[in-house]
């Protein structure tokens, strides 16, 4: 008499494969990338008058080749060095000439008015064959001078990194040190 092979009993295996993956859906976590954080212009409406011309001194110049080298204002530069020079053209601490002009504008946030470059832009332009992680120490640089610029700020004013302000203060610094960095279409070598 042959024996009878017993059979397993699956069908709570289908049941356990499915919280399985829930589980582990669950606690996986994701890693995302992130991207540059910057607020695009409104568009401009369809019958808005032509911008004013830019006044060259109130323009930074960066350029950045296909060989990933740093062209500041016609003039080769080294990475280390940009953070630097922005931190020069956009607060003008001396107020020269050759740098934006500034202007007596009043600060809601802090209830008086302050002396600053309201036309500083930073004009950033690439090479399409430029490396992203040269782009990316750029922009890095850039943003490091706007950083460090509010940064010095909020402690002469209150003491406090910009990060530790509170909302109306951070706006009220936000005016001081406005973030104006353009970028310009990149350039195509062939």
């Amino acid at each position: 008499m042959a024996r009878k092979i017993q059979e397993i009993n699956a069908g709570s295996m289908a049941d356990i494969a499915f919280l399985l993956l829930i589980f582990f859906l669950v606690t996986t976590t994701m890693d995302t990338d992130a991207g540059l954080g910057r607020m695009l212009p409104p568009m401009p409406e369809e019958n808005a008058e032509e911008p004013p011309p830019i006044n060259e001194r109130n323009t930074f110049i960066v350029l950045v080749n296909s060989q990933d080298k740093l062209f500041v204002e016609g003039e080769p530069l080294d990475i280390s060095q940009l953070r630097e020079k922005a931190k020069e053209f956009i607060a003008n601490k001396e107020n020269r000439d050759d740098l934006p002009r500034k202007e007596m504008i009043y600060v809601e946030g802090l209830q008086r008015e302050e002396l600053i470059c309201k036309t500083a832009v930073i004009s950033l332009q690439n090479d399409n064959n430029t490396s992203y992680k040269t782009y990316i120490a750029v922009q890095n640089e850039l943003m490091a001078a706007y950083n460090e610029l509010r940064d010095e700020f909020s402690q002469n004013e209150w003491g406090k990194k910009f990060d530790d302000l509170d909302k109306d203060q951070q706006t009220a610094v936000k005016k001081v040190y406005k973030l104006g960095i353009s970028e310009a279409e990149p350039k195509i070598t062939k």
